[in-house]
C-alpha cells in the first residue's frame, strides 16, 4: 500500500448523502481564550478540508476555505502530501486566489503553478501587485515564466519584465510599480480629487509621493495627514520628515535594515537619475528581514536554506558538504589527542574527562558566536565598539571558566582521589572558555571583514578552535603535572 493510499484509507469517508461529517467540522475557538496555537491552523479544520476533498464536495470545500486567509490556505497546501494537494487544487478550481501563490513556500510553488489550469492561473496573477508577480516568476523555469507573463495585461507585463532586469535581491526586484505620485505644487484638495477619479490605484498604499517636473520624488504625505488637512493646504506643507528614497540597485538586505532602523512605512525607489520608478512597502521589507534572520539561523546550523518541503535529494545536497567539513575538523581534533596517546594510556581518567572540557568550550563559543553574528546582521557590532565587545566576551569566558573550574576541580578530586587531576581540568577549563569567548566573537568579525558570510562559516571554525585548544590544554597540562 502506498503512502497516499494509506492516507486515504485511514481518513474517514462520507457518513451521509450530504457529505457532512460532524466529527471533522471546524471547531470554533472559545471567546476570550488565548493559547499558543491561536493563529495556527486547527487540526480539525485541516481534517475537514481533506474530508471534503475525499468526498468530492466542492461546495463544502469552498465554504471551509472561504473564511481562511491566503496564508492559511498556503499552509494547508504545504502540509498535505502531493496527491492530496493536486486533488484539492483541482476541486477548488477557479476560486484559487493569486495571493495564495505569493504566500506559498518556494519549494512547492512551482508544483502548484503546474497544477493550475491556464484560465485559473490567468485570473490568479491578474489580481496580484507587480512586486508579488516578480517574486513569483523570478525563480521559475522559463516555460512557467512565459505562462504567467502571458496572463498579464500588456502594461503589467512590461512592468514585471522591467523589474526582472534588476539584479536579484535588489530594491528593483522588491519594489512594486504601482505608485500614487502627484506634482509637488498641488494642494490637498487636488490630490484627493485625483485619487477619487482614478480607478487604477494600488489596493494598498500608505503615502502620496510628491514629484518635481522631472519625476524626482521630493517628499511624501501620509494618507491620514492628507485626509485630516484642509483642501486648500499645499501638500508641501504636510510632508513627512522621515522621507527617504531607495536606489533601485540597493541590496534588499540594506533596504530591510533601513525600514527597521528608521521606522519607515513605505519609501519611493529611484533609478540612477533619481527619477521615481516604484515604491517599497513595509510588508515586503519585513519579509526580507524575516528571511535574513531565518537564513542566519539555518546557516549557523549548517543546513543552508532548506525547508520542511524540500525533497530528500535537495536536503542531502544542502547538509552533506558541511557535515564533511565537520568530519575534517573532528579528525584534526583527534590528531591532537593522538599526540598525547602515551599520557592517556597511563592515566585512563583523562579519557573520561576530555569530553567535558571540549563540550564546555564549544557551548561557550556558540553563545558568543550567536550574539556576535546577530549583532553583525543588525549592524550593532561595528568598528567603533568591536574591541569593547571582544574584551567583554573574553572577561565573561574567563569568569565562567573560573566558576566551573572550581566545580570540576572538586569533582576531579572526589571522583579520582587526585588533587593534581582536579587542578589540571580546572586550569584547562579556564583556558578553553577564555579562548571560546575570544573565538566566538573574533571569528565572525574577521570573516565579515573578509566578505565571507559569518553565519555560514563561523560555527565550524569556532568549534575547531575550542576542540583543539581544549584537548591540547587539558592533555598538555596533564603531561606536565601528572607525569
Amino acid at each position: 500500500m502506498t503512502e497516499n493510499e494509506q492516507d486515504i484509507e485511514t481518513r474517514p469517508g462520507p457518513r451521509n448523502g450530504s457529505g457532512q461529517d460532524p466529527e471533522h467540522s471546524p471547531a470554533p475557538a472559545e471567546e476570550g481564550v488565548e493559547n499558543e496555537e491561536s493563529y495556527s491552523l486547527d487540526r480539525r479544520t485541516v481534517a475537514a478540508i481533506l474530508f471534503s476533498v475525499d468526498a468530492g464536495n466542492r461546495e463544502q470545500l469552498v465554504e471551509l476555505l472561504e473564511p481562511l486567509h491566503a496564508a492559511d490556505i498556503a499552509d494547508v497546501l504545504e502540509q498535505v502530501n502531493a496527491y492530496d494537494r493536486r486533488r484539492l487544487i483541482d476541486l477548488y478550481g477557479k476560486e484559487f486566489d493569486g495571493e495564495i501563490l505569493s504566500e506559498l513556500d518556494e519549494s512547492i510553488r512551482e508544483e502548484v503553478i503546474s497544477l493550475l489550469t491556464p484560465d485559473v492561473l490567468k485570473d490568479a496573477v491578474r489580481e496580484m501587485d507587480s512586486d508579488d508577480v516578480v517574486d513569483l516568476v523570478e525563480y521559475l523555469e522559463e516555460p512557467q515564466q512565459e505562462a504567467i507573463l502571458d496572463a498579464l495585461e500588456d502594461s503589467d507585463r512590461v512592468a514585471v519584465q522591467q523589474a526582472l532586469t534588476f539584479p536579484e535581491e535588489s530594491a528593483g526586484r522588491l519594489m512594486q510599480r504601482e505608485v500614487v505620485a502627484v506634482p509637488e505644487l498641488w494642494t490637498v484638495g487636488q490630490a484627493i480629487d485625483f485619487m477619487r477619479e482614478r480607478d487604477d490605484l494600488p489596493d494598498q498604499f500608505y503615502h502620496v509621493i510628491l514629484v518635481d517636473p522631472r519625476m524626482k520624488p521630493i517628499g511624501h504625505v501620509t494618507l491620514g495627514r492628507l485626509m485630516a488637512s484642509p483642501r486648500r493646504l499645499a501638500l508641501s506643507e504636510i510632508t513627512e520628515p522621515s522621507f527617504r528614497t531607495i536606489p533601485a540597485m540597493q541590496d534588499e538586505g540594506d533596504v530591510a535594515y533601513a525600514f527597521n532602523q528608521y521606522h519607515l512605512i513605505s519609501a519611493p525607489v529611484v533609478d540612477e537619475d533619481d527619477r521615481l520608478v516604484g515604491v517599497i512597502t513595509i510588508d515586503d521589507a519585513m519579509i526580507v528581514l524575516d528571511e535574513e534572520h531565518e537564513e542566519d539561523i539555518l546557516r549557523l546550523a549548517g543546513v543552508g536554506e532548506g525547508s520542511l518541503n524540500d525533497r530528500f535529494t535537495e536536503t542531502i545536497k544542502q547538509r552533506l558538504p558541511w557535515l564533511a567539513v565537520n568530519l575534517g575538523t573532528a579528525i584534526l581534533a583527534s590528531m591532537v589527542i593522538a599526540m598525547f596517546e602515551g599520557t592517556i594510556s597511563r592515566f585512563v581518567a583523562l579519557a573520561v574527562l576530555m569530553p567535558i572540557v571540549a563540550s564546555m568550550g564549544g557551548n561557550a563559543g556558540t553563545q558568543s558566536l550567536t550574539v556576535a553574528v546577530r549583532a553583525i546582521a543588525t549592524r550593532d557590532l561595528t568598528g567603533s565598539n568591536v574591541w569593547r565587545v571582544i574584551r567583554r566576551e573574553a572577561l565573561v569566558g574567563l569568569t565562567n571558566g573560573a566558576a566551573f573550574a572550581v566545580v570540576m576541580g572538586i569533582i576531579g578530586l572526589i571522583w579520582f582521589g587526585d588533587w593534581r587531576l582536579g587542578a589540571v581540568i580546572a586550569a584547562a577549563m579556564v583556558i578553553n572558555m577564555l579562548v571560546a569567548g575570544l573565538a566566538g566573537t573574533m571569528v565572525p568579525v574577521v570573516l565579515d571583514r573578509l566578505k565571507v558570510d559569518p553565519a555560514l562559516a563561523s560555527g565550524t571554525f569556532v568549534t575547531t578552535v575550542t576542540d583543539v585548544v581544549g584537548f591540547f590544554a587539558f592533555l598538555g597540562l596533564a603531561g606536565l603535572v601528572l607525569i
